[in-house]
């Protein structure tokens, strides 16, 4: 049998007006610290207009990529000499020859490798989301250097490091391969790393990755001040369009961007994100860049091999359906599988729908939706094709807008499900889960309220136009062209 993931909503039709389009406000002017709150959205009198798109880039050829480990070694690991060094890094943590950062690091000339320090799914990518079984220190099999979970485990969360585990360093070099989407929680981690290490006067070293979805789509609600968390730890739309040392920079000079401690209602959310900015304004950062990557590439065109991220993350498709369909598992009410489990060969690519709909009339509902750049095609696998399901294949990912499908998803449930909507029966905890992973309290009550008849159409205009304006904010610390 097909594995069938809970998912968070969905729901298919139309006709209600919903809410007037909010136009972008000055949220993401170019302050140098703690720019003004994202505002909930609240219809305006009148629409501005949308800022100009990016240009659209030129098709790419395949191409080779220098990591920022490859640029850090091409450079002799000059930052590093002399230096007691930890590293924060995982399974996909590798150069551009599939040689992990540990090994090459450990081998360096004048480079001395003190510890290792992991984020959730482990320093082998394997350990299943929010398992709290592993001990906060342990002794790594393969190098015999200590090994900090940075993570939920028996001992408590530490998911910041604390400053015990930082004493025997003085640089952190951090080596996390992204997802590009809000909720994926390494950069969760990045963030509280590198609050903790500008707190105990510790360098930070990020050596830059792809973003495999590139880094000109961006898509999805900007998070509410109420919603951040671990799982929505920046200002940012949920397909937010840039890589992991671009975050860093951005987190560095811009503490309004990240968690204000006095809107999280939970102690340890409060001890994680202390963002004072006077801490952040004197830390030290170093961001080494990657060389011959651009904005407009995806993972294909990079020329690299990919590195399972995680147990449900096991290939750039998977990477690329989490983007597009992973917000409809948010707070697990709904009735769409994503293909979702480490067995799976389609995650995140491949929907059922329960109660079961055949493959060839679900394929005919969402292909009725008309989203631009998506296609949805019945599919049969397995060794006697037992199993079955609508595989989401991307035809133009220049013409895609990241995360609407999963909201289109929330609307079928909502129509489909024969007990009624079930955002508007799901409990306080759901809803709760829900709304820290969407980011959006209106659209809660969108969807909740209204069910099949949900305005997702007129959400994506309101998203778009403060999209578009983030992502001209975010321009001044790109550090790659299209």
């Amino acid at each position: 049998m097909l594995a069938l993931v809970s998912a968070a909503t969905g729901i298919l039709g139309g006709g209600c007006s919903g809410p007037e389009p909010i136009p972008p406000s000055d949220i993401y002017a170019p302050l140098p610290y703690n720019p003004a709150p994202l505002p909930q959205p609240v219809p305006p009198p009148e629409p501005r207009p949308t800022p100009a798109p990016l240009p659209t880039p030129p098709p790419v050829s395949h191409a080779h990529i220098q990591l920022g480990i490859d640029v850090l070694a091409a450079q002799n690991f000059s930052i590093l000499q002399g230096k007691r060094v930890g590293l924060l890094t995982h399974k996909a943590g590798v150069n551009a020859a599939g040689v992990s950062t540990i090994e090459v690091l450990r081998h360096a000339p004048g480079v001395k490798l003190v510890a290792l320090y992991a984020p959730e799914h482990g320093i082998d990518g394997t350990v299943v989301a929010d398992d709290n079984t592993i001990p906060k220190l342990q002794k790594d099999p393969q190098t015999g250097l200590p090994l900090y979970e940075l993570f939920n485990t028996p001992q408590g969360d530490f998911r910041k490091p604390t400053p015990d585990m930082l004493a025997d360093i003085d640089v952190m070099v951090v080596d996390l391969q992204d997802l590009g989407t809000r909720s994926y929680t390494f950069i969760s981690c990045l963030l509280c790393t590198m609050e903790a290490c500008f707190e105990q006067n510790k360098t930070v070293v990020v050596l830059d990755r792809p973003n495999p979805l590139g880094g000109l789509r961006v898509g999805g609600p900007i998070i509410e001040d109420q919603w951040m968390s671990y799982v929505g730890a920046f200002h940012v739309p949920y397909v937010h369009g840039l890589t992991i040392g671009e975050l860093a920079r951005i987190a560095k000079e811009n503490p309004g961007i990240m968690p204000n401690p006095a809107k999280l209602d939970s102690p340890v959310l409060k001890r994680l994100f202390t963002v004072a900015p006077d801490v952040w304004r004197r830390g030290k950062l170093i961001v080494v860049s990657m060389g011959g990557w651009r904005r407009s590439m995806q993972w294909a065109d990079t020329g690299l091999n990919w590195v399972p991220t995680s147990p449900n993350i096991k290939t750039p498709e998977a990477a690329v359906g989490y983007g597009l369909t992973g917000l409809d598992s948010a707070g697990g009410i709904g009735h769409f599988g994503l293909g979702v489990g480490p067995a799976e060969p389609y995650q995140f690519r491949l929907l059922n729908y329960s109660p079961h709909i055949p493959p060839d009339q679900l394929a005919a509902a969402l292909t009725a939706l008309k989203l631009p750049g998506l296609s949805f095609m019945p599919l049969a696998y397995g060794e006697k094709n037992e199993k079955s399901g609508v595989y989401v294949a991307v035809t133009d990912w220049n013409a895609v807008v990241p995360t609407q499908l999963a909201f289109e998803l929330m609307k079928l449930d909502a129509a489909w499900t024969k007990s009624g909507n079930p955002y508007m029966r799901a409990d306080e905890s759901k809803a709760h889960n829900f709304c820290i992973y969407v980011g959006s309290d209106a659209w809660w009550r969108e969807i909740s309220t209204k069910g099949r008849l949900a305005n997702v159409d007129g959400y994506f205009k309101l998203w778009n136009e403060q999209d578009a304006e983030y992502q001209q904010w975010t321009r001044q610390w790109w550090l790659y062209q299209p």
